[in-house]
């Protein structure tokens, strides 16, 4: 006796690997979202938004360890030093720092610019409204 055929396909397998992929997807998604450094804004009443300039800034981080980032790629302080000589005075300079790192190493970076007499500097904070 031979066994029947079902007729049609089998898309089990199909639902199983679309689930995986989707999982794959959304959690991936999730950490481009986020950024690849986690650092703790401070807060400002006097901050400002600002417009972009039409060619893509310098955006240095400094990490709640107090390590320097540059595009999200981790550098020390004399490759900052480095990559500022390679700018234009008037290129835009990002600095963002988690509120908890250390004032030195942002003094460090500054002094950075200013030796280079560096014009167009950004410090991002979030904003808070002044307490009254």
């Amino acid at each position: 006796m031979r066994l029947k055929r079902p007729d049609g396909m089998n898309v089990v397998p199909f639902i199983d690997v679309m689930l995986v992929l989707l999982s794959i997807v959304l959690t991936v998604s999730t950490f481009i979202a986020q950024g690849k450094i986690r650092i703790d804004l401070p807060s400002a009443s006097s901050a400002v938004t600002t417009e972009p300039q039409k060619t893509p800034p310098l955006e240095l981080t400094i990490g709640n360890d107090d390590k320097l980032y540059i595009n999200d790629e981790e550098v020390t302080l004399e490759q900052f030093k480095e990559r500022v000589m390679l700018l234009k005075n008037s290129d835009e300079i990002i600095v963002l720092g988690d509120k908890i790192s250390s004032f030195g190493r942002f003094v460090d970076v500054i002094d950075v610019l200013k030796n280079k007499g560096h014009e167009n500097i950004q410090i991002v904070t979030k904003y808070e409204k002044a307490k009254s």
